[in-house]
């Protein structure tokens, strides 16, 4: 068999990786599919910039149509980023017959679908594992290893650079912007952090996922999300007393045929295995009708890491070349979507209060939650020395969605509470 071209979209720290990951395995991968694998044009901005690593110049260009338009070049690899632009370069390259494998969870959470059909009319494969979660091979244990499960509920954290920023607040007592700038400084966190610590990059990551995990097609906009840059280190101190470690959490549960999915700092119980989920690692457990639990754990971030899931995708296309059976890997989904209404979202809630320090008072904050049918689980009571002001922390048990938002409101308009501190999801004391 021939070697198998690669045109490959960019050359930052994923194309980099991708590079590397080709050339040093080249016995590897002739071992997996029985041909070389060369990379024949590279698509970067400036051809002249200084790499990290030693290419031929001639590979680089600033213009795609020497990719799109090569017919000896069988796969396009799209680390880039982007999205309008890289959308239409990647339909573009479908239509010329080219398979791709890309690492764009932006692009995949926005246009999936749309490229997945292309994909098929055009008889070719669409890869997309290093989206989600780095070199943790999630999309693939859910396409295949799973593939015959019925997936009730996928929890996890799926971006490193708020769990790294979580993980020192809370070990070492810091302010999360005393972290965040330690963050950027080691380059866990993007100079402009919006997408990572608001919550839309693990957002974008749990649409994919739910998408594929539930056969069903999910939207971005019908993900809930809170990011963490409201958490403070009080919350994180009085969660440790409480028995918890706070994480950001992309959350999706099917029951029935409805589904909720979200991204929101949540407490766990320190004995949960994701609590010991440290710094920019991720971690995903995965529940099965039949299978029961699963977790997925890695690094889901870094160049060798998302360049392996990327030359992984590579494998499997190439694999299918030489068995004839490109485009007809996509799946569309089976089942109409159906987002569960608030009324039948439940949790448990963590609550932090300031409120006057009088007689009284906390029998009527009982009375409100009582009102909606709501108990509590756990509380802690703290005079705070100015104000005549106490601190009042609240552990629910499971609330409706609705439910819980009418308590906040009720208390919002007490007089006797001062201010609502914070308020967060917490996740049972079991798996």
């Amino acid at each position: 068999m021939e070697a198998i071209s690669i045109g490959l979209f960019g050359l930052g720290t994923v194309g980099t990786g991708v590079v590397r990951i080709i050339e040093s395995h080249q016995d590897k991968l002739m071992h997996q599919v029985g041909c070389p694998v060369v990379i024949k044009k590279i698509l970067v901005k400036d051809v002249a910039k200084p790499r990290s690593v030693d290419l031929d110049q001639d590979l680089l260009t600033t213009n795609p149509e020497e990719i799109l338009y090569d017919p000896e070049i069988d796969v396009v690899i799209e680390v880039m980023g982007g999205v309008a632009e890289t959308k239409d370069l990647l339909l573009k390259a479908l239509k010329e017959g080219k398979h791709i494998v890309t690492a764009n969870k932006d692009l995949m959470a926005l246009h999936g679908s749309e490229l997945l059909t292309a994909a098929s009319e055009n008889g070719c494969d669409l890869f997309y594992e290093a989206s989600v979660a780095g070199g943790i091979p999630i999309l693939r244990g859910l396409a295949d290893g799973l593939a015959s499960d019925r997936i009730t509920k996928m929890m996890g954290i799926v971006n490193g650079t708020t769990n790294y920023i979580l993980t020192k607040m809370n070990t070492e007592g810091r302010a999360y912007l005393e972290v965040l700038k330690e963050a950027q400084e080691l380059g866990f966190a993007e100079a402009d952090p919006t997408a990572d610590v608001e919550g839309l990059d693990a957002a974008r990551k749990m649409a994919i996922l739910a998408t594929l995990g539930f056969s069903m097609k999910i939207d971005l906009d019908d993900v809930g999300v809170s990011g963490i840059s409201q958490i403070t280190e009080e919350d994180l101190r009085y969660g440790r007393q409480l028995g918890y470690t706070m994480k950001l959490i992309g959350y999706a549960h099917r029951e029935g045929e409805k589904v909720e999915v979200s991204v929101q700092p949540t407490f766990l119980p320190d004995t949960h295995p994701l609590a010991s989920v440290q710094n920019e690692y991720n971690a995903v457990y995965v529940y099965g009708e039949a299978v029961g639990e699963t977790m997925f754990y890695g690094p889901g971030a870094g160049s060798l890491p998302t360049a392996t899931a990327v030359v992984s995708d590579l494998v499997g296309i190439m694999k299918n070349l030489r068995l004839g059976v490109n485009g007809r890997s996509a799946v569309t989904p089976q089942f109409p979507k159906h987002l569960k209404d608030p009324s039948e979202r439940f949790a448990k809630y963590f609550i932090r209060l300031h409120v006057q320090d009088e007689v009284g008072v906390f029998a009527d904050i009982t009375a409100v939650f009582a009102e909606f049918g709501v108990s509590f689980e756990k509380i802690l009571q703290l005079p705070v020395k100015k104000n005549e002001v106490a601190e009042i922390v609240l552990v629910t048990h499971h609330a409706s969605l609705t439910n819980y938002e009418h308590i906040l409101q009720h208390l919002n308009d007490m007089q006797a509470v001062k201010q609502i501190k914070s308020s967060y999801r917490v996740e049972g004391n079991s798996l």
